[in-house]
């Protein structure tokens, strides 16, 4: 093996190096995609899915191109490798590619006319950090987003493949996907030689961090399946502490739901999301 320098350009992904940090970008990848889709010209918006917008199957709308829209879906998709805040909404997108209507299309339009607007963001990660992993999951469907020190290494957005009863539980079997994932990460970073103690789950709902802590099966819980309850040894052991974060905090939920605009600000900064 050999040195070829410092790593500017690998695989679509424009990498800057300097002495406060590292910043990962997709530039010229958005741009040539945005130009691809003939929107180049095409007004930009603040967030790419409105808080009132609702994706349903609509079986009697206008059916679509599905190549074009496959198309425009995986595009997107690959760009979430330094964007993820289109990870939930082109994850959204993505469940209709078998029967794509005209609002899905405009939808993924939608999302490509914020990208147009934001082409220079990628993900910063600073030097003025340390090794502690700490992960934020919350419910709308799922999703967390895992942190090492104040940069984010991993993010995660998916529905959920059971039905839950209760805000609750979606939380719970949400929190219990963080933990597994967190484990996960803890083990990879010990084979570099950094190790982790206590684990942090950050949760904004009270009930579920409760259920966590409570090791008795009640009425309330007796209908989770019990592999959903593992998160409540490792609490026992002492190896994850679910805590209480306020939802202003929580810095899972644009993986996991619409937001405004000032909110997606306001999360973008906190993970990281920006120009440099």
């Amino acid at each position: 093996m050999s040195m070829v320098g410092e790593l500017l350009y690998f695989l679509g992904l424009q990498v800057k190096q300097m002495s406060d940090g590292i910043f990962i970008t997709q530039s010229e990848y958005a741009k040539n995609l945005v130009k691809r889709k003939g929107l180049e010209s095409a007004k930009t918006v603040r967030t790419p899915m409105g808080t009132n917008d609702k994706l349903s199957r609509q079986l009697d709308a206008t059916a679509v191109d599905p190549t074009l829209y496959r198309s425009m879906i995986g595009s997107l998709l690959y760009l979430t490798s330094s964007r993820p805040d289109i990870c939930y909404s082109v994850g959204v997108c993505a469940r209709y590619q078998s029967n794509p209507k005209e609002c899905h299309l405009s939808a993924v339009k939608i999302i490509i006319r914020y990208v147009g607007g934001t082409i220079d963001f990628g993900i910063w990660y600073s030097m003025d950090t340390n090794t502690t992993l700490a992960g934020f999951s919350d419910a709308d469907w799922a999703g967390d987003a895992d942190d090492l020190g104040n940069n984010l290494v991993s993010w995660y957005s998916k529905k959920q493949n059971s039905i839950s009863l209760s805000t609750a539980e979606l939380e719970y079997i949400a929190a219990g996907s963080c933990c597994a994932q967190l484990l996960w990460m803890k083990q990879m970073v010990c084979d570099y030689g950094i190790s982790q103690d206590l684990l942090h789950i950050y949760c904004d709902n009270m009930s579920a961090i409760n259920i966590s802590m409570n090791p008795v099966q009640h009425c309330r819980t007796k209908h989770i399946e019990i592999r959903y309850h593992f998160i409540r040894n490792l609490v026992e052991e002492g190896t994850v502490s679910l805590e209480y974060v306020t939802t202003e905090k929580q810095l899972a939920d644009i993986f996991t739901k619409p937001v405004d605009a000032h909110s997606f600000d306001s999360l973008q900064n906190s993970l990281g999301i920006c120009i440099v």
